[in-house]
């Protein structure tokens, strides 16, 4: 009995399989820590806890004297995922945090493994869809269309001053470069030179490298490092 398997519980594994696919392809094309493998794995796994769960609500239903929660077990799923989103979130130096799509991504996989396994198809379907539509196009939809502020990209700016130079003019020179500065950090270093630490926005479609040959231009800078996508 134990080795029987119904051809309900094989579409369904197979089902989450296929969405999970989809949401793991999308993270590998941008070479983020979680893909293809990951994201199957989630949603194959929790498919198979809750068809578990669910199965075995049916079939041991009448040993018990209380009813079993069949979604018990999916309620652990969630929380137990919760500590694999948490590992991908990163907290770069600059303190920049990076990771929240992927983690969110894990969360979402394993519930559209639960909502296969509950045999919710079309509403996992959709959720994928929906998923793959708000991460990826929807924000090149916003480039062109959107409000002026999705339309920037955050930029970090190191530049070490040469000793003339004069601060305000040349803070000015930078906001001249079609850069929008938020905020602005100088600080003298070991070797008697200064630094000036930049937060600023840009247009999305502006190359990086560009900012970075506009910034080395400017009167005053020594050199510059420029972070940004």
């Amino acid at each position: 009995m134990g080795w029987e398997i119904d051809s309900v519980i094989l579409m369904k594994l197979g089902i989450s399989v296929v969405l999970g696919f989809l949401l793991g392809i999308e993270r590998e094309v941008k070479r983020k820590p979680v893909g293809m493998k990951t994201t199957v794995v989630i949603c194959l796994g929790a498919c198979l806890l809750t068809v578990i769960s669910v199965e075995s609500s049916l079939r041991y239903a009448e040993a018990y004297i209380r009813p079993m929660d069949p979604l018990r077990l999916a309620a652990q799923i969630v929380s137990g995922v919760g500590f694999l989103g948490a590992g991908v979130i990163l907290r770069r130096s600059n303190e920049a945090i990076s990771g929240l799509t992927t983690a969110a991504i894990i969360w979402s996989a394993a519930g559209i493994g639960i909502a296969v396994g509950a045999g919710f198809y079309m509403a996992a379907l959709v959720v994928v869809i929906l998923i793959i539509v708000f991460v990826e196009l929807i924000p090149i939809v916003i480039t062109w269309v959107g409000p002026q502020g999705l339309k920037m990209k955050q930029l970090r700016i190191k530049i070490r001053l040469q000793d003339d130079a004069d601060l305000t003019q040349l803070l000015k020179d930078i906001k001249g470069l079609n850069l929008r500065v938020k905020n602005v950090r100088i600080k003298d270093l070991e070797n008697g030179h200064r630094s000036m630490n930049l937060d600023a926005m840009t247009e999305k479609t502006r190359y990086t490298t560009d900012v970075y040959q506009d910034v080395k231009s400017v009167k005053g800078v020594l050199s510059a490092e420029v972070e940004g996508a």
